[in-house]
């Protein structure tokens, strides 16, 4: 995301996630819309956690102290996080999507986890497994690293369909299933996985169940220009993308401060004609004739749901049609699928959802 809204908004550059109209890009960071001791007017945001809201907002200038230009990418893991949601980061190698995640944990002061997805990793790498224990002459179990609150799945399209699907059951109910038994996951739970779309040899691509799973798609760019400038600047500096305590990063947020956000967020009031401005959306791509699998019920739900973070976030509480279209491409465009002969001309899925967007008429 750059700092000013695209005037065709995931089309030439689909980071995915644009701010409103009238929003700063950063909302509560360079020009804060809400503090801990604003009151909440009749129409205003609810008056349950400012303070979630100024330490969650304080996050995304904490995290750019090791991540340049890539707000859009910090913007999306926050609306993740508030919706108790997942989120795909698509990008070239070194763009610093691993650094990211790292740097939102840090900053969140929650515990984090990384696994290399590769082609020999089994299920149980994931979930763990039952272990004999000969001392109590029984099988007891041990953990395995999707027990933690935010799991960086790399390179996610690397391994198997079948340990891919040992995600399914951790994203969906937050537990993992092991000889029957059901072992809750702690909150917050959050799976931010990388996926690099330049690379094909190896790779499995997600199926669409697997992407309906995930909230939100978000694609990192290149950084323009400036902000690779201000990168290779940093490094000459000695920033050291190992120690981001080094670089001044620090915890301004806690797992307390989400789990009143989302809260918060559930509480976002949003009226019948947005409400039917999001159906509208959806039944709009079932019926384009470009798209073989439009928008699912579960997918509107969804752009509800961050459409409401949004609108949380921007200190505000109730949502607009300006909310529903800054999320939209990141919430659904990962969960259409063209027909061959679009594909065979060219189409791409971010035109078909402008054009979705454009024929559904935007309540007043």
């Amino acid at each position: 995301m750059t700092d000013q809204p695209h005037p065709n908004p995931g089309v030439d550059q689909p980071t995915g996630v644009q701010p409103p109209a009238g929003q700063p890009s950063q909302p509560g960071v360079t020009q804060p819309v809400a503090t801990a001791s604003a009151p909440a007017s009749a129409d205003g945001p609810p008056a349950a956690a400012p303070d979630a809201r100024a330490a969650l907002l304080a996050v995304r200038a904490e995290v750019a102290k090791a991540v340049v230009g890539q707000d859009a990418a910090v913007a999306g893991l926050l609306v993740a996080l508030l919706c108790r949601g997942h989120i795909l980061l698509e990008g070239v190698p070194g763009v610093a999507k691993t650094l990211l995640v790292r740097s939102l944990a840090a900053a969140l002061s929650v515990e984090t986890k990384r696994v290399q997805f590769t082609p020999d990793l089994m299920p149980g790498d994931l979930t763990g497994s039952l272990v004999f224990d000969a001392a109590e002459s029984d099988f007891t179990f041990r953990p395995g690293p999707v027990f933690t609150n935010l799991l960086l799945a790399d390179e996610i399209n690397r391994t198997p369909p079948k340990t891919q699907s040992a995600l399914l059951e951790a994203m969906e109910e937050r537990q993992v299933s092991i000889d029957g038994q059901p072992h809750p996951l702690p909150l917050p739970f959050m799976v931010a996985a990388t996926q690099n779309p330049v690379e094909y040899e190896g790779t499995y691509p997600l199926p669409e169940a697997q992407l309906d799973r995930f909230l939100l798609k978000v694609t990192l760019p290149l950084p323009p220009r400036d902000d690779e400038i201000s990168v290779l600047r940093r490094h000459a500096d000695g920033f050291d993308p190992r120690d981001l305590a080094a670089a001044g990063l620090r915890a301004v947020a806690s797992a307390d401060d989400v789990a009143a956000g989302a809260d918060a967020v559930r509480s976002v009031e949003v009226s019948d004609e947005v409400a039917a401005y999001v159906v509208d959306i959806a039944r709009a791509t079932r019926n384009s004739p470009s798209l073989a699998l439009g928008v699912s019920p579960r997918g509107a739900t969804a752009l509800m749901a961050t459409a409401r973070a949004w609108a949380w976030l921007g200190g505000r509480g109730y949502v607009t049609p300006d909310d529903v279209k800054s999320l939209a491409h990141a919430t659904l465009a990962h969960r259409l699928s063209l027909r061959p002969e679009a594909e065979l001309e060219g189409v791409s899925v971010s035109a078909v959802l402008d054009s979705a967007l454009g024929t559904v008429p935007v309540p007043r």
